[in-house]
């Protein structure tokens, strides 16, 4: 399929989705340390991550008339602004309602980073694209298994929790100083997106199969990363400290699966790859829901990255190749789907644990699998009846 090269370009939006990924992967241990400085409950702190999906709603419908009006350089330079501003806004907040306006921001525009990307490299790497894009999430999830270390190592040293989390906001500042001087292609007029190409009713059908598939693969992933220390925990019988710690198996796995999957995208399709990833996380799931031991639930977990690894960065893929030159409006709607998905999957898991337990609530996993897995093979049967029309 030819040999994928890293220009400025590539490394500028690899280097914005390492900074985000970062954000993200930090932002999450520090939710309930934020709610204990304030001292309020754990539902008025849990709205941090609400605010974080709303931002993704919010790049959703703004981010193609961002780009149709202003480009997607600007776009991306804009992300990272409003992601350092916003993570300061967070950091610096004594009220809620500040670190609450805070993650709005940083959603907002940190959700805008990740819309871009794709569709940059898409662009810039045509057939290679989905290989670029995995590339792009490895870079993420491993700077995001760095940040709850590094964020518990700059508090065990004295400087607080705060100071982790700041790297962030000073790599967006200082990578959007840096996209000012970096040129970027101009987009063929097929792929602009225009103030009235913002038509949701205009897409084909099987965009809206491939974008499903894109939303269950992500409720999957954060309702995983939201409540597996808690299986953990009730399962094994680990300490709040080690459960925590221990999701750190799910995210290397993540980061080890987006490398190695970055070079099979060159090699096989999206649709091979995804069907694949999806059993592969069920098996992991199979073993992390069964165990009562730790080293066998950490397997699980491991497994379970590797499968949803690839799964973001080919159903993003798929989601753009299925939008008939329309890449910024079908991330746009994308991150809409994100948004309901991170607000949506995680509460609903939580709400099944309070009523019958973690244990039984996790089986909401392996059914969002089973019909991501129903969704991609619908899509693919679309695909084939209207080629054959």
């Amino acid at each position: 399929m030819g040999t994928l090269v890293r220009d400025r370009v590539t490394w500028l939006v690899y280097g914005s989705m390492a900074v985000y990924g970062y954000f993200l992967y930090g932002f999450g241990p520090t939710v309930s340390l934020v709610g204990s400085d304030q001292g309020v409950s754990r539902a008025v702190a849990g709205l941090h991550g609400t605010a974080l999906a709303v931002g993704a709603v919010l790049a959703g419908l703004g981010g193609p008339l961002l780009v149709g009006r202003l480009g997607r350089a600007v776009a991306l330079r804009v992300g990272l602004l409003g992601l350092g501003v916003g993570t300061i806004v967070y950091l610096g907040g004594t009220t809620t309602w500040v670190t609450l306006s805070g993650a709005l921001i940083a959603g907002t525009f940190g959700s805008s980073v990740v819309n871009t990307h794709s569709a940059v490299l898409t662009h810039q790497h045509e057939l290679l694209g989905p290989a670029a894009v995995s590339e792009a999430n490895a870079l993420a999830a491993g700077c995001g298994l760095l940040a709850p270390v590094v964020i518990g190592a700059a508090a065990a040293v004295g400087l607080g929790w705060r100071a982790g989390l700041l790297v962030a906001a000073v790599a967006a500042l200082a990578l959007a100083a840096v996209a000012l001087r970096i040129p970027f292609p101009r987009p063929s007029g097929s792929a602009r997106a225009g103030p009235g190409r913002w038509r949701a009713a205009a897409m084909p059908q099987r965009y809206w199969a491939a974008w499903t598939v894109l939303v269950l693969c992500i409720g999957t992933e954060f309702s995983l990363t939201f409540w597996s220390s808690d299986l953990l925990r009730e399962q094994v019988g680990v300490s709040a400290a080690v459960g925590t710690s221990s999701v750190a198996a799910l995210v290397a796995g993540m980061t080890a699966g987006r490398f190695v999957g970055g070079w099979w995208a060159r090699r096989r399709s999206p649709d091979w790859l995804l069907v694949r990833s999806l059993l592969l996380a069920a098996a992991g799931w199979l073993a992390f829901w069964s165990s009562a031991v730790l080293w066998l639930s950490l397997l699980g977990l491991l497994v379970l990255g590797l499968g949803l690894s690839v799964q973001f960065p080919l159903a993003i893929s798929r989601v753009i190749a299925a939008s008939e030159g329309r890449p910024d409006t079908a991330t746009g709607l994308a991150s809409i789907g994100a948004g309901f998905a991170i607000g949506t999957a995680p509460f609903l898991l939580g709400f099944l644990a309070d009523a019958g337990g973690t244990h039984r609530a996790f089986l909401l996993v392996p059914g969002l699998l089973g019909l991501a897995l129903v969704a991609l093979l619908a899509g693919r049967e679309r695909t084939r009846s209207a080629g054959r029309q």
